[in-house]
């Protein structure tokens, strides 16, 4: 990429790599300033040149300037970036239909069944917290919404691998720090706003304003799919720019389940639209998920795509990864394993675990918290899994910089009821509860779902999953290898 057919008033100097972390080495690269929440890039621009960086952009005026590199000074380094990255690995998105779900929770679920419908007739790709994938292949994702480069490089990638359509998670610090200014959405959907990422935004407001922002760089000429049962839906549709349907289980909305039926394994219901009533049957389980796939069925429709041919399909809607999975290897007890990590999304899994749990039966809960992450909804998690299960165990999830027993003691804040345990070693804690479970009752595992990592520090490091973790487990118990070690 020759840089002068993007700068004006830039050298014809040729660029080979996009650098925005000056620790990074790479050959011939142009380095963006970025000023972030912690560090400024305009203080390791000597570690940027000595790890590659041929080209320096940035927005503040510059105590050294070194020999033999360009600089070119900007009034935004964010916004030099979106247009240098969109114009470096093309314009892709104007080329695609895009799909940009925000909320609280369902993002994953309703961005992934988009992706699962739409293949049944075309290639679509997908960008979310389980990674990036089109096809059979799925390549792994450190953020929910990528960082700017990152973020674009894999679009490039879904596009050169005959996708043309693609749906994407749209986090609310993605929205804040503006990693998805220069993606073109169609589609845009709000699922909910419930208490979460405080840590990072503050306030509830806050919070509100980053997922708003999605609505408002639309224009009159997209959509937007909106659940009208959310407290905050009528800000976000008078806050759009763009068209607006809805969708809801409690109110009036364009596309409405009527009649739900909640069963184990299954969901029935009537879907009202478009002056038409379909009957739908699903292998999604739990009402949260009946407004998920609202969310999905209006935005498929909205989209050109029949109702009555994307029915069949519903019935065998592939597991998504770690929401709401019944973890079945022959037990005679309920094994649930999801990605809860709210105290909505823990409300929600419980109102479920309760339908499936006989009465007189217990729900064993094993589950932790982020660590450097919204303090606050620690002990509120505490307070609805003590509230709903029998047994607690508590554990290590992604403790970041904390120590696991120190923030699971905040999380006990919040537990009055029953007595709690700490178990360090996730898997032995998952071990725990199976081994405690007797007939009828249900083991409950939240938090880490299907992710196979834990985050410590700045990276990662490898976790087999809570899903492969219970299945293992489940399967050594099953044979009576009980004491077999991990």
């Amino acid at each position: 990429m020759i840089i002068s057919n993007i700068f004006e008033n830039a050298p014809d100097i040729e660029i080979k790599d996009i650098m925005t972390d000056s620790r990074v080495k790479m050959e011939d690269a142009i380095f963006f300033c970025i000023i972030g929440l912690v560090n400024d890039g305009h203080n390791f621009i000597a570690q940027a040149i000595e790890n590659g960086a041929i080209c320096i952009v940035h927005s503040k005026e510059l105590d050294k300037y070194y020999e033999g590199i360009t600089y070119l000074k900007v009034d935004d380094t964010l916004t030099a970036l979106n247009q240098f990255v969109c114009a470096y690995y093309g314009d892709v998105t104007n080329d695609m239909i895009v799909y940009g779900v925000t909320g609280t929770n369902g993002k994953s679920t309703v961005a992934w069944i988009i992706r699962y419908l739409i293949s049944r007739y075309k290639k679509c790709g997908y960008i979310g917290t389980m990674g990036y994938m089109w096809d059979d292949t799925i390549n792994d994702s450190f953020l929910t919404t990528p960082d700017v480069e990152v973020l674009h490089e894999m679009l490039k990638e879904i596009y050169d691998n005959g996708c043309r359509e693609v749906s994407i998670e749209v986090s609310s610090q993605g929205l804040d720090l503006r990693r998805i200014d220069a993606v073109k959405f169609d589609y845009v959907i709000f699922t909910n706003l419930t208490h979460d990422h405080l840590d990072y935004h503050g306030t509830m407001e806050n919070y509100y304003l980053a997922k708003e922002k999605l609505f408002k760089i639309v224009g009159p000429e997209q959509t937007g799919i909106v659940n009208i049962d959310d407290s905050y839906a009528k800000r976000i549709i008078a806050a759009a720019n763009c068209q607006i349907v809805t969708f809801g289980i409690d109110n009036e909305a364009d596309y409405k389940a009527n009649n739900i039926k909640l069963f184990k394994d299954h969901t029935e219901f009537e879907l009202v639209c478009k002056g038409k009533t379909y009957k739908i049957d699903t292998n999604l389980v739990a009402k949260f998920n009946v407004s998920n796939l609202l969310a999905v069925l209006a935005t498929l429709s909205e989209a050109g795509y029949d109702i009555d041919d994307l029915i069949p399909y519903l019935k065998t809607i592939p597991q998504v990864m770690g929401r709401v999975q019944i973890i079945d290897c022959g037990q005679n007890f309920n094994v649930i394993v999801d990605y809860a990590h709210t105290p909505d999304g823990y409300e929600k899994i419980y109102e479920y675990i309760n339908s499936i749990t006989e009465k007189g039966k217990r729900i064993i809960t094993v589950f932790g918290a982020h660590g450097a992450r919204d303090y606050k909804k620690r002990p509120m998690i505490g307070k609805i899994a003590d509230d709903n299960s029998d047994v607690l165990i508590l554990s290590a999830e992604d403790d970041h910089w904390e120590d696991p027993y120190e923030i699971c003691k905040e999380i006990a804040g919040g537990i009055t009821k029953n007595s709690w345990v700490y178990i360090a070693d996730r898997y032995d804690a998952i071990r725990q509860g199976i081994e405690l479970a007797n007939e009828g009752d249900t083991v409950c595992i939240l938090g880490k779902a299907a992710e196979q990592y834990f985050k410590i520090g700045d990276g990662k490091v490898y976790w087999m999953g809570d899903d492969n973790a219970a299945i293992d487990i489940l399967n050594k118990y099953l044979k009576g290898d009980n004491n077999n070690e991990n």
